[in-house]
């Protein structure tokens, strides 16, 4: 089992950066694809970025390439998403995942967090 806890969420200006986080419970969080997926209101999840087990390949949508960063810390169990030159089309509850497998399809995913807010104004 890993339980997963975001947090970072807020208001930024257009332009502005945020850092996510999510902190992982469990010994086995090291084996872990982890991945950020993000959910604005009327339109579907959707992929963000996905990090392998050792943080050795990084994968993102064309949405937020350049832009954003996946990081991963195995020692405090915790993956980070580094968010710059935000974007208004960028407003969306964010959610971490986690899974043995590696996939950009949300359903693969065995285990999320709670999601946290972020909103971009103009």
């Amino acid at each position: 089992q890993v339980q997963l806890v975001e947090s970072g969420g807020g208001l930024v200006q257009a332009g502005g950066s945020l850092r996510l986080s999510c902190a992982a419970s469990g010994r086995t969080f090291s084996r872990y694809t982890m991945a950020w997926f993000r959910h604005a209101p009327g339109k579907e999840r959707e992929f963000v970025s996905r990090i392998t087990w050792n943080g050795g390949r990084t994968y993102y949508a064309e949405s937020v390439k350049g832009r954003f960063t996946i990081s991963r810390d195995n020692a405090k169990n915790t993956v980070y998403l580094q968010m710059d030159s935000l974007k208004p089309d960028d407003t969306a509850i964010y959610y971490c995942a986690a899974d043995q497998a590696m996939s950009e399809y949300p359903t693969v995913y065995s285990y999320w967090g709670q999601g946290t807010q972020v909103t971009v104004s103009s």
